[in-house]
């Protein structure tokens, strides 16, 4: 066994969000040590990724070293969340975000959001500045809106848009995984009902982005689009040269925890 797989095992089970429709979302949450008025960090994982993914633990660790609430779960049709990935869409996952802020935080939070997380973080901060909610703060890293309508279905082949109208799914390959992704009409359809790149987008919170300028899956432009689509008082974008998607180098990490601290810190002076 290694020793990723040994620590693994040695870790409690999550936790479990029931709603009122049945689903189960697993989480881990730690609860803040220090200020109770300090924002909460809660953690938006990427397309098929979980929540026991680098990232997330990275910023596990980095809240258990400064006693900050700090909150990692899994979608639905994600990790040991209940339901089929095949059965879920935006939609569905975004509503999963916004049922494990409400029910696991207290007080302002703060939304990292790693590549779809990105598209479900902007999801919720629009939501939020709509309705006066939580929301007070956003870190994406590789951000992927609207990634269903812009990347992927422009991307199908004449036979896979053939077997889309045929069967309502077709089986992509993926880099990160042995096993192909399953895209489904429904996902399709509803990525277009979430879409935040169509209209203006204004988010009164500070905002950090974060880009590696090797990302072959979310590209250079995509974060450009974003800093000129987006308004916010106080928006940054930082490229990183070499960086690929994952973004899961020490170096990556160490950029990613930073931009956390700068943002509290900016936030706690602010308030």
């Amino acid at each position: 066994m290694t020793e990723n797989a040994m620590t693994q095992a040695s870790a409690p089970a999550p936790e479990r969000l029931i709603a009122s429709d049945g689903r189960k979302i697993a989480y881990h949450k730690l609860a803040a040590q220090g200020d109770a008025s300090a924002p909460t960090i809660v953690f938006l994982g990427g397309f098929r990724s979980d929540m026991t993914g680098t990232k997330a633990l990275a910023l596990d660790a980095w809240a258990r070293a400064r006693g900050a609430g700090f909150v990692r779960f899994d979608y639905t049709g994600h990790g040991a969340s209940s339901g089929a990935f095949e059965d879920g869409c935006i939609g569905d996952w975004a509503r999963d975000a916004a049922d494990a802020v409400e029910a696991l935080t207290a007080g302002p939070v703060i939304l990292v959001g790693s590549s779809m997380g990105g598209w479900i973080a902007f999801l919720l901060a629009r939501a939020s500045a709509r309705g006066g909610g939580r929301v007070a703060g956003l870190v994406t890293v590789a951000a992927a809106p609207d990634f269903t309508a812009d990347a992927m279905e422009p991307a199908f082949t004449l036979a896979q848009t053939a077997e889309m109208a045929r069967t309502g799914r077709v089986a992509l390959p993926s880099e990160y995984s042995d096993d192909p992704y399953v895209i489904t009409r429904r996902l399709i359809e509803d990525g277009r009902d979430h879409l935040i790149l169509r209209a203006p987008l204004a988010l009164p919170i500070p905002v950090r982005m974060l880009q590696g300028t090797a990302d072959a899956d979310v590209r250079m432009d995509r974060a450009l689009a974003l800093l000129a689509h987006v308004e916010s008082p106080d928006l940054r974008l930082e490229l990183v040269k070499g960086a690929d998607h994952r973004f899961s180098g020490p170096r990556e990490l160490a950029i990613l925890t930073g931009a956390l601290d700068e943002l509290t810190e900016t936030m706690g002076a602010a308030g």
